[in-house]
């Protein structure tokens, strides 16, 4: 059987416990789920509601303003942003995100409206530019290229838009030694940075396409380093999913060795993690899939507990219905639980 990026655990066979109902641990409906970000982050809600119904750009303004560079919350802000805005243009082509339109027309210099030009223009590419490798698609990025340039004139020492460049040194395809210069003003300005690392493992495993050995190096080196507390611990666990396309599963791979050292990691990871950890959503939602494919019921059942509500992050936004995507993994999570005897009573609030 092939792995999907989405996980693909076998599903709960007829007559078994499948029926249990999410509903009954007090869980968010799928049609009820947030695709936009991995966690909760009211301020960010509340500034993308302002925007979106007032057409005026300063809410988000103001709240990157206010948010520091040196952490993780600013690059998911500006990512959200973007997001946004790219989904505006689907919905209404040629006349969406007035709002970002106004902001770079209206503030020219400033930061925040830049980078979340440049992540829009990101994901523009990789969503609607007639598909990887395409005349529009190379437009767009190229575009993008010159809009993170831009941005990080108007914000010196922020990583933002050296972590927005990654992702296009990866669509581009850079030369090691362009992306190694990138790479070095990155960890200059934000060594531990879980978002900036993530995006430069996909470059490697883009890169060595169909090689695991570059990419893993890199995630080990990440991991070995990284400061007590840190979510860089993680990372190899996020290699091994990059790579779930190129291995062909057997009923044993969930308990490889490979597996079970990289889900150790990343439960190491999240249990020493700050719990205001702005990337400890990300870890969870990843540690579900995996959990659920090793029948690890509770301990899968915990990252639920965590996550739920909020669906922005990998593997559910790596699939056409990100929502549906989770909403199975949960309820298989909640089957596998109460046929081992869990149940709502037993789940720790």
């Amino acid at each position: 059987v092939r792995a999907r990026r989405g996980g693909g655990p076998r599903l709960v066979a007829p007559g078994s416990p499948d029926a249990a109902d999410p509903a009954d641990y007090g869980f968010v409906r799928q049609e009820e789920l947030d695709i936009r970000v991995p966690g909760p982050d009211q301020d960010l809600m509340d500034a993308l509601g302002n925007v979106q119904s007032s057409g005026q750009w300063r809410a988000a303004s103001a709240l990157l303003a206010g948010t520091p560079k040196d952490g993780e919350l600013r690059w998911q802000r500006v990512q959200a942003f973007g997001g946004a805005a790219a989904l505006d243009l689907v919905h209404r082509p040629g006349a969406g995100a007035p709002w970002l339109k106004a902001w770079r027309l209206e503030a020219e210099k400033d930061a925040g409206g830049a980078q979340v030009h440049a992540e829009l223009l990101v994901q523009q590419a990789w969503r609607h530019s007639g598909g990887v490798g395409s005349e529009d698609h190379r437009i767009i990025l190229e575009e993008a290229r010159a809009a993170c340039r831009k941005a990080a004139l108007l914000a010196p020492g922020d990583p933002v838009p050296f972590i927005t460049e990654l992702a296009i040194a990866r669509a581009l395809g850079y030369a090691e030694a362009d992306f190694d210069a990138l790479w070095a003003k990155v960890i200059d300005l934000a060594p531990a940075h879980m978002g900036a690392h993530l995006a430069a493992l996909h470059y490697w495993c883009e890169k060595w396409h169909g090689s695991r050995e570059k990419a893993d190096a890199f995630s080990h080196a990440a991991a070995a380093r990284a400061p007590r507390g840190s979510l860089l611990a993680a990372l190899p666990l996020f290699a091994v999913y990059e790579h779930l396309p190129e291995v062909v599963l057997v009923s044993s791979f969930w308990q490889s060795a490979v597996v079970t050292r990289a889900v150790e990691g990343a439960l190491y990871a999240v249990q020493s993690a700050r719990a205001d950890d702005p990337m400890l959503a990300h870890v969870r939602h990843l540690l579900l899939v995996f959990l659920v494919n090793m029948e690890r019921w509770a301990e899968a059942m915990e990252q639920v507990r965590h996550v739920d509500g909020y669906v922005g992050a990998l593997p559910w936004s790596a699939t056409p219905d990100p929502a549906a995507s989770y909403a199975v993994h949960r309820a298989l999570a909640v089957a596998g639980y109460e046929a081992n005897g869990g149940s709502p009573a037993t789940l720790p609030h």
